[in-house]
């Protein structure tokens, strides 16, 4: 059970009343059946949660209400009266929707024989048609109705008929399945889908006694956020088909955690048996994600079981990859970069490239070994970057924490308005587009969105589209910011919603590939007094910012050295060839590399890759170093906010997290650096001098590309579920990923003669990608739009390029494929 949350001391406005003999002082709103919470009185309940609106629905949590009659003559109270149904008798109230009333006397099922009487009744009820399968249902031994039914309920059942069934299970989705005979109607589901998610695919049909939850014909339940309606459902009607029949609640043990897929830093639970994780689940996190997470972050963990798994260390030897002791590997390691640092090439022969995905005290390591090796350069930016950007993340990000200042997700939900740039929140940082959704339902905070098309996301917090083509992006922000008289009326708005206050800005990653975009994002941030944050899509960019894995030479420029011999080693810790030419794609400093590139560095450089599957870094790598992954290690991330996040090591299966293989490498190089355990990990981290703060970027807005006849600009972005490795092995959730499509204007439409469904090629000199294409009313004519690293759609691979560039445009005869990727997808 959620209890209520703590109350501040200064809070005054408070409403005094008695429950079951016991006074107790809550704040004016609260429903009654928070404030038998507060004293440690449980009612039962179905239909109530607290992040969802009151709506009674299953009346289990009656209670008896007697309210206070007028005061005498001489001022005191009058005597209290019960709250009346039909002449004479007493009406039970429903506790989840009633607020309390000063001098309010309720009686609940410990103190009222008639309201035991009342949840009884309303127990069997509820029993009449719910099959008594607890032993294969899979909310059994975690079941609220089983709780509530030995303790509310009666010992025996009247009910002597047939119970209705219904064909089972439907599927709802390719992950969530129905068992429509449990469902109680308690519609915590429907509520969820159309309150917090803003996905109302899911509905209660029919009246009496065929009501029951359905779906819409021609709208399969699409959402990001399906497994939250699995969760919260008390009785097992709904189950998650990846966890369906495989384990019991009393067979699994539980591991607090966090999850590694985006910048949220969801709270979670992992649950697991043998040795394997069977499910994980939203932890309950106030300040960050409340109760809720993604089904990404739900069901995207099985990525370390597909069959690529790296169980031992393996030394190059002949051109062969072979298995080795872990001396023999640490050895060879070290030879290999003790050589490259001796040549002296460039005042660093290694460069370290580390992704987004590592925790603070993997990245923390990295740097700390990049310094051991002479200070090498180091970048854990594996996508799209610039120099501006390492500019912005030292002056605006690092050090911003809660603490000192930082937005935070309380800041979103209370805020006046907030500005989005390079960011689309519920395909990169889902929870903070529930937080978004919050805000404008609860405060009708007003959201507007540089972007050169209206998301699914943007029409769901009631958001306003500042339509940019891409790479306008800084010329938009300096328009907003002047509000001249070349500003549309909803840039004008824009303007003035955030210089009132508690307005905030948010910019996301993708701002790096357009010149002078976050610069022009601080000035905004200046001239209207908005908070400015940065909101990254992967978990560890944070952390690896804060920890020092940022200095010298970009990932981009780095592979472009190794690729013609000015680098002689790289040490690469979970980077993806693929994530390393979408650094080059999207660079706005004119550092440009492709794929030949990149396999050209890893084969002409000494390569130490740390890995935890199979891929073609390893494939090229002189050694090869296996490392643990999430589940199997402890560490911290940090949020987008700069909250930190730890999380403690769910399987201890021996694995060896990245900081502690680094801290014997460089022991072996003769330079330790004191990272071989998790506390000495993080009492370094403490004890790093804290930076300077560079002056802001001051970065001219770069001439956005014109495309000429035939040709567009490209827009593109990833889908949360798309064909990234850390998604391998759940097909049932990669099932409920959005259709692959290319969008573009009704414009561009006519220009191009494309109607809805029509095949369109996409093209450069690199290759070219067919797709279905989808008109899109509001959006920026000359102008199509494709996901990132969707099935049929690896941009940066297949076309070389990123978002802002110009790419060629025609309509295709041919079925919507890939037509020419010699490289697969990313």
């Amino acid at each position: 059970m959620t209890t209520a949350p703590e109350r501040s001391p200064a809070q005054t406005d408070l409403v005094t009343l008695t429950i079951d003999g016991v006074e107790v002082s809550v704040p004016k709103g609260t429903l009654i059946i928070r404030a038998a919470e507060e004293i440690g009185i449980e009612i039962p309940r179905f239909c109530d949660h607290p992040g969802l609106d009151p709506v009674g629905a299953c009346r289990q949590c009656l209670v008896e209400v007697w309210m206070p009659g007028p005061p005498g003559p001489d001022g005191t109270p009058g005597e209290a009266r019960q709250m009346q149904g039909p002449p004479g008798r007493m009406k039970p109230q429903a506790s989840c929707t009633m607020t309390v009333a000063p001098g309010m006397i309720v009686k609940t099922q410990l103190t009222s024989e008639a309201i035991d009487k009342a949840q009884q009744g309303v127990m069997e009820m509820l029993l009449v048609n719910h099959p008594l399968d607890c032993p294969v249902c899979d909310k059994g031994g975690e079941c609220p109705l089983q709780n509530q039914a030995m303790s509310h309920g009666r010992a025996t059942s009247r009910f002597e008929d047939v119970k209705r069934t219904y064909p089972k299970p439907i599927n709802i989705s390719s992950q969530v399945l129905l068992d429509r005979e449990r469902c109680v109607l308690c519609a915590r589901c429907t509520r969820f889908s159309e309150q917090v998610a803003g996905d109302p695919f899911i509905a209660l049909v029919e009246r009496g006694a065929l009501q029951q939850v359905g779906i819409y014909e021609e709208k399969p339940f699409e959402s990001y956020f399906s497994g939250n309606t699995v969760q919260i459902c008390p009785v097992g009607a709904l189950t998650g088909a990846a966890y369906r029949f495989r384990a019991r609640p009393f067979d699994l043990v539980s591991t607090s955690s966090v999850c590694e897929h985006c910048a949220s830093g969801c709270a979670q639970r992992t649950d697991h048996r043998r040795g394997q994780v069977m499910r994980r689940l939203a932890h309950y996190d106030p300040a960050v994600n409340e109760e809720w997470n993604c089904d990404k972050g739900r069901w995207a963990f099985t990525y370390p079981l597909v069959g690529d798994r790296l169980q031992f260390p393996m030394v190059r030897e002949n051109g062969v990859l072979r298995v080795a002791s872990w001396p023999e590997a640490l050895a060879a390691a070290a030879d290999g970069l003790a050589a490259a640092t001796a040549a002296g090439i460039d005042d660093t022969g290694v460069g370290v490239l580390v992704g987004g995905r590592v925790s603070m005290e993997d990245a923390y390591a990295y740097s700390a070994l990049s310094r051991a090796l002479g200070g090498a350069d180091i970048d854990f930016r594996a996508r799209p970057h610039s120099a501006e950007e390492a500019a912005f993340l030292a002056h605006a990000v690092r050090g911003v924490t809660p603490e000192t200042g930082g937005v935070t997700y309380a800041d979103l939900e209370s805020a006046s308005s907030v500005l989005l740039v390079g960011l689309e929140p519920e395909d990169e940082s889902p929870i903070v587009f529930l937080r978004l959704r919050k805000a404008f339902r609860k405060n009708k905070t007003g959201v507007y969105a540089v972007a050169p098309l209206p998301s699914r996301g943007l029409a769901k917090v009631g958001g306003t589209l500042l339509a940019s083509a891409p790479g306008t992006e800084a010329q938009v922000l300096d328009g907003i910011a002047r509000g001249s008289s070349r500003a549309t009326e909803s840039m004008t708005r824009a303007g003035e919603a955030l210089r009132e206050g508690g307005a905030v800005i948010l910019v996301g990653e993708r701002l790096a590939s357009v010149p002078g975009a976050l610069s022009a994002a601080v000035r905004l941030a200046e001239a209207t007094g908005a908070r400015l944050a940065w909101v990254p899509r992967r978990a560890g960019e944070r952390g690896a910012l804060e920890a020092g894995a940022i200095a010298g030479r970009s990932t981009a420029e780095m592979v472009r050295d190794a690729a013609v011999g000015r680098l002689g080693a790289l040490v690469v810790g979970g980077v993806d060839p693929y994530d390393i030419v979408s650094a080059g794609a999207g660079h706005a400093d004119g550092v440009t590399i492709d794929t030949e590139d990149v396999l050209e560095a890893m084969r002409r450089a000494f390569v130490v890759s740390l890995e935890v599957r199979e891929s073609a870094v390893t494939e090229l790598a002189d050694v090869v170093l296996p490392v643990a992954p999430h589940a199997e290690k402890a560490g911290t991330f940090l949020d987008w906010e700069g909250r930190a996040r730890p999380f403690e090591a769910a399987l201890d299966s021996g694995a060896m997290s990245d900081y502690r293989v680094l801290d014997m490498l460089a022991t072996e190089l003769g330079t330790p650096i004191g990272t071989r355990t998790l506390s000495g990990t993080r009492d370094r981290l403490v004890a790093e001098p804290e930076p300077t703060r560079p002056t802001a970027p001051t970065v001219e807005a770069g001439e956005p590309a014109e495309p000429g006849a035939g040709h567009v600009l490209l827009a593109t972005w990833h889908h949360l579920l798309d064909m990234g490795r850390m998604q391998d092995g759940e097909p049932f959730l990669a099932g409920t990923a959005p259709a692959t499509v290319a969008k573009v204007s009704p414009g561009t439409a006519e220009t191009f003669g494309l109607v809805d469904g029509d095949a369109v090629e996409v093209s450069t000199d690199s290759g070219s990608i067919v797709l279905p294409v989808v008109v899109t009313e509001g959006m920026v004519d000359h102008v199509v739009w494709m996901p990132t690293n969707s099935a049929g759609a690896p941009v940066r691979s297949a076309l070389g390029v990123d978002s802002g560039a110009v790419v060629g445009l025609r309509k295709a005869d041919l079925v919507a494929t890939v037509l020419t990727t010699e490289d697969g997808v990313a």
